[in-house]
């Protein structure tokens, strides 16, 4: 950590590194669907003992379901919990997408004196069809400008009305916006992050375009698991992917075997081995969305619950279908192993 003034307070910066990043679903209690606080600290403690840190009020963390104080009740507890469970360096990433440049400026500053260290911003996908390019830039250029913290760009199609950033857009935000400091690519396009992590880790790159905090680099995380391995060879710097609510441990394993092989090509196979246990994971469990992360919370770990309305419980055949799937199973175990816990 180190002190920072760059955005006119006296604050601590803590940079996003490279790494696994959890998106951290949003607890409620079943009778009222109010905030389940103990329940969301536990697992942001939980996860961050893997070495993964959190994402909140986000897709999985169903921002669009919270009000503007249920967020900031969310970052003061992120933050307790972390600090509490002995992890004071671990930044709190927060969602500040919202339906206009208006309110994702007030979330964004919100979250900043509420304690957020960066807020993660997508595009409004309502009005999706009106959205030009030129729009899309205009939009993420004067969010940047104008959030206190630092931002990291969200590009998700499928909550977003189908806006899907290309490479050329986001690099052209990386290098016009000081105050971008990564991306987030549940588009799922690998070419794309090649793309982007090549020209972002030329040296030449960083020189000309450096950020505005000089501790921090323009990150390009995946949005999945089942790649981590191949984008961590392109210069990739890890994922925020819902899986690692699930098996954080496994997860965590994978990134660093595939940071080790660059080096030593004997943790390859490794990582290569536990990349398809992930791949074909992420690929059964992501079907389930929320609910199924959830579902499986309860299974593994006696909490979970259900999401905010209307979303819909997990039907009870496909949770169960979900459980008993060789994939979910093979995960399990994995990730039993590697915690040393019996889960």
């Amino acid at each position: 950590m180190a002190a920072n003034g760059i955005n006119g307070t006296p604050s601590v910066y803590r940079p996003i590194k490279a790494g696994v990043y959890a998106p951290i679903p949003t607890f409620f209690l079943p009778s009222s669907e109010d905030l389940d606080i103990p329940t969301f600290e536990a697992h942001v403690a939980r996860v961050a003992g893997a070495g993964v840190a959190p994402v909140i009020a986000g897709s999985m963390g169903e921002a669009s379901h919270l009000s503007h104080a249920e967020r900031l009740k969310l970052i003061h507890a992120a933050r307790k919990a972390l600090d509490g469970a002995g992890f004071p360096d671990f930044p709190v990433i927060v969602g500040t997408g919202a339906g206009s440049t208006r309110e994702t400026i007030e979330l964004g500053n919100e979250a900043a004196a509420a304690g957020a260290d960066h807020a993660i911003v997508i595009t409004s996908g309502y009005f999706a069809g009106a959205l030009t390019r030129a729009a899309l830039k205009a939009f993420f250029v004067e969010v940047a400008q104008k959030c206190p913290i630092p931002v990291i760009i969200y590009n998700y199609p499928g909550a977003s009305g189908g806006i899907d950033l290309d490479s050329d857009l986001i690099v052209e935000l990386a290098a016009e916006c000081p105050n971008i400091i990564g991306v987030k690519l549940t588009c799922g396009n690998v070419g794309k992050l090649t793309r982007i992590a090549e020209t972002v880790t030329e040296a030449s790159w960083a020189k000309t375009y450096p950020r505005k905090n000089p501790l921090s680099k323009f990150v390009v995380l995946g949005g999945f698991t089942d790649f981590l391995v191949p984008s961590t060879f392109v210069n990739g710097d890890g994922a925020i992917t819902g899986l690692a609510n699930v098996a954080p441990y496994t997860i965590s394993k994978v990134h660093q075997l595939s940071v080790a092989a660059r080096k030593d090509l004997s943790f390859l196979s490794k990582a290569q081995r536990l990349q398809g246990v992930i791949a074909r994971a992420d690929y059964t469990i992501a079907k389930t969305s929320i609910s199924g992360t959830k579902f499986l919370l309860e299974k593994l770990y006696g909490y979970g619950g259900l999401p905010r309305k209307p979303l819909p419980p997990i039907e009870s055949a496909v949770a169960e279908a979900l459980w008993v799937h060789p994939h979910t199973q093979e995960l399990v175990a994995v990730e039993r192993q590697l915690s040393g816990k019996t889960i």
